[in-house]
């Protein structure tokens, strides 16, 4: 096992964050588990290992379902932080069975095929609205003029937040999601729980209004099934809503930009693409493979593991390497690559096991509406400058993407 001091990965160093898949293949060349001290953590940085440990229900997304930190080892989240931890604690995400299972149940009756097939009307048509001012402009930011208000709009209709109130969603949302970094500071932590309980009063005022007026939307559906028994509690609503309109366009977002930088760094591929739109579909599973948006997944140890004969005890904390399995050799012929023709891609962007993503299906069908009205409505389209990167690692995205129609 190496110490940090001999490692490339860092995740708090900008050229690391500019382009972490060098330092990923170093670390699948040290092992297959790795102790990090910066972040009192295990980086698991093989497919083979990550995808078999999101299935491995000797680990969990929490502890506390069955143990206290004390007994877990762990120290108590400041009190001052508590709004975000009740928030992000009653989410999904961040249950294990049985509550998870029974959330996700009532959540998964919104995501079936036949409830995501409906919406491609108004997916496409968005899309196609979006690209089309953004053509009218002769370009712009592709980032805030496309590949954020579509899936902040979808996920609001679904959810059935009034247009008036979208604005603030993405800011709120941001805020939230800096506490997912490595090692968030005092700050990030300060502005996620201002968000989590501005958020969350917001969307205990929806419910109020939708408990008297009910509609066809998710939060109405949410009700329905709480009220039919106590199966669902109003905290348990919020931080539903709170996380599905979080990962319903933070990932997208994010893969849409990082996809069209990726295709202007490949203009070969971009040609082909452009040339023939039938590979939409496997395009954008390669784009989510090539430059992963979230780049790093955690799990907690709750019983002992054991990985390439180094025991990993209880208590112990893995952070599973999705940018770094996603460029395995092992699964990837020429990992590095982009090859919108790959036919065979298990990538793991949006996880694997209980956890899987439940609105994988929307968001396969958002990116490549984007991706189709970009390709058909501005076959010219080209970066105006190069972009910034975000600072964050885990959840990985540019700041902007300047482009031009020429």
């Amino acid at each position: 096992m190496a110490g940090p001091t001999d490692l490339a990965f860092d995740p708090w160093d900008p050229a690391f964050v500019a382009d972490p898949y060098p330092a990923y293949a170093e670390l699948r060349a040290r092992g297959r588990v790795i102790r990090y001290e910066p972040t009192d953590q295990w980086l698991v940085p093989h497919h083979a290992d990550v995808s078999a440990l999101l299935r491995d229900r000797r680990l969990g997304r929490t502890y506390q379902h069955r143990f206290t930190h004390e007994e877990f080892g762990r120290t108590p989240p400041p009190p001052q932080d508590e709004p975000f931890h009740t928030l992000n604690d009653h989410g999904m995400l961040d249950l294990e069975p049985p509550d998870h299972t029974r959330i996700r149940r009532l959540v998964s009756k919104a995501f079936t095929p036949r409830t995501v097939e409906r919406l491609r009307p108004y997916v496409d048509g968005l899309a196609s609205e979006l690209v089309a001012a953004l053509v009218r402009d002769g370009g712009g930011d592709l980032l805030t003029d496309v590949a954020e208000p579509l899936p902040v709009a979808v996920i609001a209709e679904m959810l059935g937040i009034p247009e008036a109130d979208r604005a603030q969603l993405r800011p709120w949302s941001a805020d939230i999601c800096g506490m997912y970094e490595l090692n968030p500071s005092r700050e990030t932590a300060a502005k996620a729980v201002r968000a989590s309980v501005e958020f969350s009063g917001y969307l205990r005022e929806l419910i109020a209004a939708r408990r008297k007026d009910p509609g066809d939307d998710l939060v109405s559906g949410l009700i329905a099934a709480h009220d039919e028994g106590d199966r669902l509690t109003e905290q348990e609503m919020i931080s539903t809503a709170v996380l599905l309109l979080n990962a319903g366009h933070e990932a997208t977002v994010n893969a849409t930009v990082n996809g069209w930088w990726a295709l202007f760094r490949n203009p070969d591929q971009l040609a082909a693409l452009r040339a023939d739109h039938s590979l939409v579909p496997s395009a954008t599973e390669e784009l989510m493979r090539y430059d992963t948006p979230l780049q790093l997944f955690e799990r907690w140890v709750l019983d002992d593991i054991e990985i390439d004969g180094t025991t990993i005890p209880r208590g112990a904390e893995v952070a599973l390497l999705f940018g770094s399995a996603n460029h395995d050799p092992a699964v990837f012929a020429d990992p590095e690559r982009l090859d919108l023709t790959r036919g065979d891609n298990p990538h793991i962007s949006f996880s694997a096991g209980i956890h899987y993503c439940i609105g994988a299906p929307l968001a396969r069908m958002e990116l490549a509406a984007s991706m189709t009205a970009l390709l058909r409505q501005a076959p010219t389209l080209a970066p105006a400058a190069e972009p910034e990167r975000r600072p964050n690692f885990v959840i990985r995205g540019l700041k902007e993407l300047s482009v031009e129609v020429r």
